[in-house]
């Protein structure tokens, strides 16, 4: 009995197709990030700048990260801690218009 031969490329687009919905929700989930935090205020120049900071501070001085991270943790805690754990756009019946914290990104809700 003969094998049937597998499509690489159809396999290759689908593939290629996952990629860019990881991709798309995790653009979304960032500027959903953006405005849960409050960062949405500012121009877009200024969140540029800011973030470009960090990244370069986060090369500098690895330490800051790890406070970072634990600053995050505990702001998303609280989040939980009021009750409002449903993120922007979650089927959990969350409020789109609140500003209730969403995961942060590639994290569930704790």
């Amino acid at each position: 009995m003969a094998r049937k031969p597998r499509d690489y490329d159809a396999e290759l687009q689908t593939l290629m197709a996952k990629a860019k919905k990881v991709k798309t929700q995790k653009t979304t989930q960032l500027g959903e990030l953006v405005q849960v935090v409050g960062a949405d205020v500012l121009s877009f120049e200024a969140l540029t700048g800011a973030l470009l900071a960090a990244l370069e501070q986060s090369k500098k001085q690895p330490e800051a990260v790890a406070r970072w991270t634990e600053r995050g943790q505990a702001f998303f805690q609280q989040g939980a801690k009021r009750g409002k754990t449903a993120a922007p756009g979650d089927s959990a019946g969350g409020d789109t218009g609140n500003n209730s914290p969403a995961p942060a990104p590639g994290r569930a809700a704790q």
